[in-house]
């Protein structure tokens, strides 16, 4: 065997080694505590009390029902615009196309402070009701949320279809448009031509899309907090986390949602992931794209301006709660009383400040773990092609697939005594409970896991795009592997690495179930975790949440603008399991 190829097996057994001992030691730790009791004995006994619990079921069957709704809204909405964007022109298409991502820009959780204040029954909708003379303005108004469940549902459906779009719109882009013009020449109409032909082609990347937004919905921790809806699994895990060192049933509970969500994903797939059908053409021949003129083109540039004014009425809610006077916005259309002094309570508030400092920083270095290693895995498993690069690949995707409350989860069993008996190689190094919390370490290491998707996929599409010949006349002319690796293949493939380190970044900064459940003390409080102490606190608590938003709000704005420059419609490959 060459050197080379033992310095690229080599790479490939540390890298396997990583992501075996922080991605799937982590959920094997989780797993392993379901059978485990206190004592150290198996048992199922936690398991199956899950389902003698009536709390528990309920909690369950609201998750459930959470992400069916939500998926079924995302793809209501997503599914016509990216049909809209892939078929045809229209005015303003590339600048209407790019806004459809604004929803991405601000986490569910944060949104739900700007639907509270607009469609809560004290909110400015219902103000608005009681101003027209259509409710009493005396009594509680229209209740809007549903008692949390529709406000959940709205506010994860509007904050998840730009993923489920950008799939479609990508599959869509790559069916051959001479298909559905034989078939348009033989007399068919546009409903049986779509149903009949591009649907079946589009059907991987219509699962590719639904089956993020179901699992993410399904184990979304932050939304059903800030709506106070608490009996749903991921709010009942969190709430057991207390217990955790001496109740197994917390763990028990975390299987069953991976248990819930791996299950469903693997039957959608057995269902839907055999229904593709090859193409002969490209979606890249001529006339793919029809031009709508007139009244239906205006219709059509409407279709996008409305989604993207309905998707952005939480960050205006948001906004509009960051200027108002503490309890200036109640049974008001709008605040009262404006301030900007929150804003300076959110840059100058000791929890803010450090929060927003610890998050800058641990986003940072999760960022670069990730570009180290979602580049080295993209190199092997594009350009090495080292047997077994696949399983790399199909591990860093993953994080995808599993929830983030049960990576979470995880990182909290490696650093507990109980349930795995004394002498862990992390024991009394890392901690999240107890009285001295030392979760620093892990929280950069599960911002880097949960993003590494984004990285590898980014980096695989630079590489696969990228000619081999001037790494190839490189090493001809004796340049070694890591000359030409610094000086050839990361320049070509730097706009792809630049767009996935950026994506890492601000979704660290922004992430909500590993900053909930790792940070137990205000010392180690990320920015979304004082977003919530924050909210939870009466007086200016929600206006200074809601300035924290907007900052976020910004990061995020700035962030996904350059990724989808750099990225276009390679964008969906990021979001795709």
């Amino acid at each position: 065997m060459r050197t080379g190829d033992i310095c690229r097996y080599s790479l490939g057994g540390v890298l396997a080694a990583i992501l075996a001992i922080f991605l799937v030691w982590p959920i094997a730790l989780t797993v392993r505590g379901a059978f485990i009791s206190p004592d150290g004995q198996g048992t199922l006994y936690y398991l199956t009390s899950i389902f003698r619990d009536p709390t528990l079921v309920a909690g369950l069957w609201n998750s459930l029902r959470i992400a069916v709704c939500t998926t079924a809204v995302a793809f209501l909405i997503a599914l016509p615009l990216a049909v809209l964007s892939a078929r045809y022109k229209f005015p303003g298409k590339g600048l209407l196309s790019g806004m459809v991502l604004v929803p991405l820009i601000l986490p569910p959780f944060v949104g739900a402070i700007g639907v509270l204040a607009l469609l809560g029954r004290f909110g400015a909708v219902n103000a608005l009701l009681g101003k027209l003379g259509l409710i009493d303005s005396q009594l509680p108004g229209v209740d809007f949320l549903g008692a949390g469940f529709v406000g959940v549902v709205v506010m994860e459906a509007l904050h998840l279809f730009p993923i489920a779009y950008l799939n479609f719109a990508a599959a869509l882009a790559n069916v051959d448009p001479t298909l559905d013009e034989a078939a348009l020449n033989l007399g068919a109409g546009w409903w049986r031509r779509f149903y009949r032909i591009t649907l079946p082609l589009i059907t991987p990347g219509l699962f590719a899309g639904l089956v993020i937004v179901f699992i993410w919905s399904f184990t979304e921790l932050g939304t059903p907090l800030m709506f106070g809806y608490r009996q749903v699994t991921a709010v009942q895990i969190f709430e057991g986390l207390r217990d955790v060192q001496t109740n197994p049933r917390p763990f028990a509970l975390v299987v069953v949602m991976l248990a819930v969500a791996g299950g469903l994903y693997l039957l959608s797939r057995a269902v839907l992931g055999g229904r593709g059908y090859a193409m002969t053409g490209k979606a890249s021949i001529a006339g793919g794209e029809k031009p709508l003129v007139g009244l239906k083109g205006w219709v059509a540039a409407g279709v996008f301006v409305g989604v993207t004014l309905l998707a952005a009425l939480p960050h205006i809610g948001v906004a509009i709660a960051s200027f108002s006077v503490d309890g200036a916005w109640y049974r008001s259309i709008l605040p009262l009383e404006w301030t900007v002094d929150h804003y300076a309570a959110a840059l100058g508030h000791p929890l803010a400040v450090g929060a927003i400092r610890l998050s800058l920083g641990l986003s940072a270095m999760a960022m670069v773990l990730c570009l180290l290693v979602g580049f080295a895995i993209a190199y092997l498993s594009v350009r090495a092609k080292v047997r077994g690069a696949w399983l790399l690949d199909a591990l860093a995707m993953l994080p995808l697939a599993v929830p983030g409350l049960v990576m979470a989860f995880g990182y909290v069993a490696m650093t507990l005594a109980w349930p795995f008996g004394s002498g862990q190689p992390l024991e009394g190094k890392l901690a999240v409970l107890g009285m001295a919390p030392n979760p620093l370490p892990l929280l950069v290491i599960s911002y880097a896991v949960r993003r590494l998707p984004y990285v590898v996929r980014s980096a695989a599409a630079g590489l696969q795009q990228t000619s081999e010949t001037l790494e190839e006349a490189a090493l001809n002319l004796g340049a070694g592997t890591l000359l030409t690796l610094r000086r050839i293949v990361v320049p070509l493939v730097a706009a792809n690495l630049i767009a996935g380190g950026i994506l890492a970044f601000s979704f660290s900064m922004l992430e909500v179930s590993d900053s909930l459940v790792l940070a137990q003390k205000q010392a180690h409080f990320p920015v979304t975790r004082a977003i919530y102490e924050f909210f939870s606190r009466l007086g200016d608590g929600p206006s200074i949440a809601g300035a924290m938003g907007v900052w976020g709000m910004l990061l995020l704005t700035l962030t996904l603008i350059s990724a989808s420059r750099l990225l276009g419609r390679r964008m969906g490959a990021v979001f795709r399991v």
